[in-house]
């Protein structure tokens, strides 16, 4: 038992996580670790990051008391609508929860694997510190030492027992500030002088208003909260008069807002950054939400930069063909491997319909694992991409953090064309507070690293590197120039330009400024304009040209990489910052002479050997006048994402309307390569005989695929694999009918397609949002997980393969068929009859009335309770614009699910 509960006016306590690491560590060396459990009882754990923190570095279970009693009081003194006992319980809930969740990003499944694992990275402890206490973990820049550390602890001793002699403590606290930025708490970058001070100056065109706050953000002397902050620029150039350098107008189109989608921001928000951007030639990023159809087709309000997140959230043909760039989301600094996330209440029917979901239900975005198990399967993904849209540039988005040099120089090789280093700042729209803090590492150092293993692989002429994280000045810009970016992201800076005042309240629907908000009357209270994020960024412009001209450099892409000219500001002395090292993030990346050091050729994507090269030829009746073609050929498994380029010409030409059905109707035999049919939309039909590999189908847009085994056969069908893993991934409508067995992970984020298939693997219909399954035969084990709208429809259903969570706790409701889905499920068996050929749905047709009875419907009860509300809604000609309405329809069938 470690504790600190007999810390007192004489002794203060040594922080949990070093006493708790010092004595692991102190076991392993003397190979007795294994004889006991460390319990760890600690009033310094609070949070979330606190627990996973300890058992990270060995502690079997946590006692965080001193946040127990504090609940309690707060409870006891009326602050909590809870009773103590209920308030203990809930953050013993939260503070599980929130460990779980990490381990669930970072790929653990049990805790047992999770505990000693120390799977965390250091940013601001000292080697000897480190090669002690917390041996083995990474730290890159060095930072304070025991000393320090203790001096900390004597602070706030201080604090609490003002008179050392005696035991009475101090008995009021601070007020904090960690979060959210309080007068007597501690100091933010974005604190109201910097807030005011960007508003007015964006607002008013005021650029020496500006420059007050350029300096104040870059204040070092007393505002020292970045690693820039500590790096200064060494005059090693001659300088050159500003007119030598390249205009604003040109240094603008290197810049793009963050990815923060419509639905953590409100359409007014989000349309206003993207009339700017394109107003700029610049980019402004969808983020992973969809796209309205009244915009997706306005060159001035639709957004270059579409995230596609490995097909989630409202990703169809239509939304990948309107986009300049196309952004795959694998990690993201505020939140690595979370993706996005929408609380219910931001999930109106506008938000829901871009989004194809269900409105009312919480978002979560499956991490990657779902479609990208290794980096081959992020080199698919990228193919994918490319296909859907071949004028696009395809980026991958990374979080800063050690070894994505590496990750970075993988996704060189796979042919993408834009690599994002995402700094560890920020978390705009939707971000929960634990989800914003301790997540990735300062983007100083993972963009140093990206460019020096680039350089020296001699992988840095193929690729764009890009960089984001709470960039705030052209100084910002100008430092991650040096260090090897050649574009650069804005996304907390570019929401406070529109009106933001910081209030954390992203994530509770309650944004005051109308900005991170669905509530109509909020809504209308949002004041900023297109023009002041465009003065934002031509101040940010002007300010690169004048540190390019103090350098000597003629353009911004001619600064890129010279990290020659950054240095260490030895002047800055603090007691916390002197033992920083930055010469690890100041390396110069192999020799100068000759070395490229930014982009300087294209990838070449091999577009030019795909089949659909040939299928369009063939198909140009179809897309020149409609006229139906019929196609006949064999393939092999080489020919990856077949169809998706075709669909990329209907889509071009006709829009989210597509074709008539079956209008390009396509015969395969053979095994069809990854992601065939991937993005299909309406009038492209793909019929397979013979077998499917993974990601068929992957998100399906209104096409329809039929694989069926080819005549002759000598198995039977309906028992054996022919469709892949991952198969309908990301659907948002279409048919699919498959005449055997599929892999893992089938039907997984469906988001309106239907789909008939005869038996699959484990973890089928995960993260469904809506649309149609049938499963015509056993399934593997955890069905449903997170299955939030949409209707399955099982034969032979074992409840013992059914998420245990979703069947213990009540959220999806299993009954027999009724009248109407009888009719519909007989109809889809029919049709999966007639389209396949298969003899296992013509025996259940011709008993149906006993067959019928053998199913079970699968639904969640919150999607039906929805269903009628917005049922009831519409028949009353409610108006969800109307304030208050929808919040107030969300909360009755809350209640009605409590």
């Amino acid at each position: 038992m470690l504790s600190d509960r007999d810390s007192n006016h004489t002794w203060g306590p040594i922080p949990s996580l070093l006493l708790t690491s010092a004595v692991q560590h102190h076991l392993l060396r003397r190979h007795t670790r294994t004889q006991i459990s460390m319990v760890v009882e600690a009033g310094d754990v609070r949070e979330i990051h606190h627990v996973a923190l300890l058992i990270a570095y060995g502690a079997a279970a946590v006692n965080p008391y001193l946040a127990f009693e504090s609940v309690e009081d707060l409870a006891r003194r009326g602050y909590l609508k809870v009773d103590a006992e209920t308030a203990v319980k809930n953050l013993t809930n939260a503070l599980s929860t929130g460990v779980l969740k990490i381990m669930a990003k970072m790929g653990v499944s049990t805790i047992m694997s999770y505990r000693g694992a120390q799977l965390f990275e250091a940013v601001g402890l000292n080697k000897d510190v480190i090669d002690e206490y917390f041996t083995g973990t990474t730290s890159r820049v060095g930072g304070v030492g025991l000393d320090e550390i203790a001096e900390e602890v004597a602070i706030r001793h201080r604090v609490a027992y003002p008179n050392q002699w005696t035991a009475t403590p101090h008995r009021n606290l601070r007020t904090g500030g960690d979060y959210k930025w309080r007068r007597t708490g501690e100091d933010h970058l974005n604190d109201p002088e910097a807030i005011f001070l960007l508003q007015q100056s964006t607002q008013r065109g005021d650029y020496d208003l500006f420059k007050k706050y350029s300096s104040h953000i870059n204040d070092t002397s007393n505002r020292l909260m970045t690693l820039r902050g500590l790096m200064k620029f060494k005059q090693n150039r001659k300088p050159i008069d500003i007119s030598e350098v390249e205009p604003a107008s040109e240094i603008v189109k290197r810049f793009s807002t963050g990815a923060m989608s419509y639905g953590s921001i409100s359409q007014e928000a989000h349309e206003t950054l993207a009339i700017a951007m394109n107003k700029l030639g610049a980019r402004s990023n969808s983020g992973e939400g969809g796209e309205s159809e009244d915009r997706i087709n306005d060159p001035l309000r639709y957004s270059k930069i579409k995230q596609i997140a490995s097909a989630r959230f409202g990703v169809t043909s239509d939304y990948l063909v309107h986009a300049t760039d196309l952004q795959i989301k694998l990690a993201q600094g505020a939140k690595p491997g979370e993706g996005g996330h929408l609380p219910g209440a931001k999930v109106p029917p506008w938000i829901a319909k871009v989004r194809h979901a269900t409105p009312g239900v919480e978002l979560i975005s499956p991490p990657p694992h779902h479609d990208i198990y290794s980096i081959e399967d992020l080199k698919q993904l990228i193919n994918d991409a490319k296909m859907a849209n071949p004028k696009a540039r395809i980026h991958v988005k990374l979080v800063s953090e050690f070894g994505v040099g590496t990750i970075a120089a993988g996704v060189a090789k796979c042919h993408a064309d834009v690599v994002l280093i995402s700094g560890y700042d920020g978390g705009t729209g939707a971000a929960p507070l634990n989800a914003i803090k301790h997540a990735g590492t300062p983007w100083e150092i993972g963009l140093s690293e990206t460019q020096q293993t680039l350089v020296l692989n001699g992988l840095r002429s193929r690729i764009t590197v890009q960089c984001d994280g709470e960039l705030k000045t052209g100084r910002d810009v100008v430092i991650a120039a040096l260090l090897g970016a050649e574009e650069f992201g804005f996304a907390t800076a570019a929401l406070i330009v529109e009106g933001c005042v910081m209030m954390r309240a992203c994530q509770k629907n309650t944004c005051p400024q109308g900005i991170a908000t669905q509530d109509p009357e909020l809504r209308a209270r949002f004041k900023g304009k297109p023009e002041h994020v465009i003065n934002f960024f031509m101040f940010i412009a002007q300010e690169v040209r004048e540190l390019l001209a103090q350098l000597g450099f003629h353009t911004l892409e001619e600064a890129v990489g010279h990290v020659e000219c950054l240095d260490q500001n030895e002047a800055i002395k603090r007691w916390k910052s002197d033992g920083i090292d930055l010469s690890n993030v100041l390396m110069q990346p192999g020799p100068i002479p000759g070395t490229i050091l930014h982009k300087t050729i294209d990838q070449n994507h091999e577009l030019d050997k795909a089949l659909d090269n040939k299928l369009i030829e063939i198909a140009q009746p179809a897309l020149d006048d409609k006229e139906p073609v019929r196609i006949d050929m064999p393939i092999r498994n080489v020919n990856r994402t077949l169809g998706t380029m075709v669909g990329y010409e209907i889509t071009k030409r006709y829009g989210e309307e597509g074709l008539p059905d079956d209008t390009i109707d396509m015969t395969f035999h053979g095994s069809g390569g990854q992601s065939i049919g991937a993005f299909i939309p309406r009038g492209e039909t793909m019929r397979i005989y013979g077998e499917v590999n993974d990601y068929a189908g992957k998100g399906l847009s209104g096409g329809r695929m039929i694989v069926r085994p080819e005549s002759g056969i000598t198995f039977d069908p309906h028992t054996n694999v022919i469709a892949g893993n991952v198969t309908g991934f990301g659907a948002t409508s279409g048919q699919m009918f498959v005449a055997g067995r599929a892999g893992e992970r089938f039907g997984v984020r469906n988001g309106g397609a239907t789909f008939v298939v005869e038996g699959v693997g484990d973890h089928g219909c995960e993260y469904m949002t809506g649309g149609t399954v049938v499963i015509l035969g056993s399934t593997g084990r955890n069905l449903g997980a997170g299955f939030s709208g949409g209707n399955v429809y099982v034969l032979d259903l074992d409840m013992d393969k059914v998420n245990p969570d979703a069947a213990r706790s009540g959220a999806l409701l299993f009954e027999p068929l009724n009248e109407e889905s009888d009719k519909l499920v007989h109809a889809l068996v029919k049709q999966h009859a007639e389209e396949t050929g298969s003899a296992f749905a013509a025996d259940l047709l011709a008993n149906w009335a006993n067959a019928s009875k053998r199913f079970t419907r699968i639904v969640p009860k919150h999607f039906l309770a929805m269903q009628k509300a917005m049922k009831d809604a519409e028949e009353q000609n409610i108006d969800f614009n109307t304030p208050g309405v929808w919040e107030q329809v969300y909360e009755q069938v809350m209640e009605g699910a409590r």
